[in-house]
């Protein structure tokens, strides 16, 4: 009887750890996911990803940033990730229509525009007006970059024909140009110009109002961590995500 009874519990305990398996609170030890994510959400995931790996020991998430349409280009080509977290709802609704998508996106966050210049405004800007004063080297996002979609919108919207010197491929790239002195104002986003406090001045323009960028974040189909991404993303918009993304200067979407 001894000997059945060993058997019969080493049974009953196969059948939970199997059972324990297929259910959706799949184990996360020694799991890592990559998260694909806006270039300006650098300093904000970079600590919340860190928070996440303390929560959550044994598991390790990895981070890609990059502007939101070259992000979306790298997927689509079959780039693997397990989350996407976008500037803008453009690009996600491409990656969406690509059929990347692993539930419905939820938007955490909303960014606007301002002008990085030089400390102390060398150049004496005051207003978005300003940006095409002759001999100025003024760079800006490229057009399917969200931050140079948005530029677009404000520039439209205030009648104003921005010739800049450059566009470039994220909006970290627009920052550095000003930061090391190639060029003498770049639109960035405001929590990108706070993140580099000392190094560039803001100036806030009233136009800015008229291109807010809403940001979504994802699951992927290609995750093959569907658990953990989703527990990723809580961690986003949960309430310490969001003071985290709120203290780097984000409004709520």
């Amino acid at each position: 009887m001894m000997k059945h009874s060993k058997v019969f519990a080493s049974a009953a305990t196969l059948a939970l750890v199997l059972s324990a398996c297929g259910s959706g609170d799949e184990p996360v030890d020694g799991q890592t996911i990559m998260v694909f994510a806006a270039a300006s959400l650098k300093s904000a995931f970079t600590e919340i990803g860190e928070q996440f790996n303390t929560d959550n020991p044994g598991t390790t998430v990895e981070f890609s940033f990059a502007g939101s349409s070259d992000l979306v280009t790298q997927l689509t080509q079959g780039a693997q990730a397990d989350v996407f977290a976008s500037a803008d709802t453009l690009n996600m609704d491409k990656a969406a229509q690509a059929g990347l998508l692993d539930g419905e996106p939820v938007n955490f966050a909303s960014n606007t525009l301002t002008i990085a210049v030089a400390p102390r405004n060398p150049k004496r800007i005051r207003s978005f007006q300003d940006l095409t004063k002759p001999g100025l080297a003024v760079v800006v996002c490229a057009p399917q970059v969200p931050c140079g979609s948005a530029a677009q919108r404000v520039e439209k919207a205030a009648g104003v024909d921005i010739k800049p010197v450059s566009e470039e491929a994220s909006v970290s790239d627009v920052l550095n140009k000003v930061t090391t002195g190639q060029a003498d104002a770049g639109l960035v986003y405001v929590t990108d110009a706070a993140g580099a406090a000392g190094k560039v001045s803001a100036v806030q323009f009233p136009e800015s109002a008229d291109a807010v960028n809403i940001y979504p974040i994802a699951a992927l189909k290609s995750s093959e961590h569907q658990g953990l991404a989703r527990k990723f993303i809580d961690a986003v918009t949960g309430q310490a995500g969001q003071k985290t993304l709120s203290a780097a200067g984000f409004a709520q979407p």
